[in-house]
């Protein structure tokens, strides 16, 4: 079973900036697709970002322009730089991997929490 663990969350200020880090126990990690997504208290999980096994990005409208999604095939670890945070940044952060379909290949992680707090 592949394990996904993700770090980095943290309380920050408005206009501050966090790098969030997601590490998949799977040798197979450059063959997939990962993406981030966040759930605020009382809110359904959202997709944030995803980039594809080739590299290809893509991000929800709300992180254009703030967030940068980035892969190391070598440490099979996804990143997310998270720069001009806002309070409605604030969720638990978690990190999947995708083949062909909108089905997550793994269990959730146990997130990574980032408060955007002053």
């Amino acid at each position: 079973q592949v394990q996904l663990v993700e770090s980095g969350g943290g309380l920050v200020q408005p206009g501050g900036s966090l790098r969030l880090s997601c590490a998949a126990s799977t040798s197979r990690f450059s063959a997939y697709d990962m993406r981030w997504y966040r759930q605020a208290p009382g809110k359904q999980r959202e997709l944030v970002a995803l980039i594809t096994s080739g590299g290809s990005t893509n991000y929800a409208d709300s992180a254009k322009g703030r967030f940068t999604i980035s892969r190391d095939n070598a440490k099979n670890t996804v990143y997310l730089q998270m720069n001009s945070l806002k309070s409605e940044d604030t969720a638990v952060y978690y990190c999947n991997g995708f083949a062909q379909s909108d089905r997550p290949l793994w269990r959730w992680g146990q997130g990574t929490q980032v408060t955007v707090s002053s």
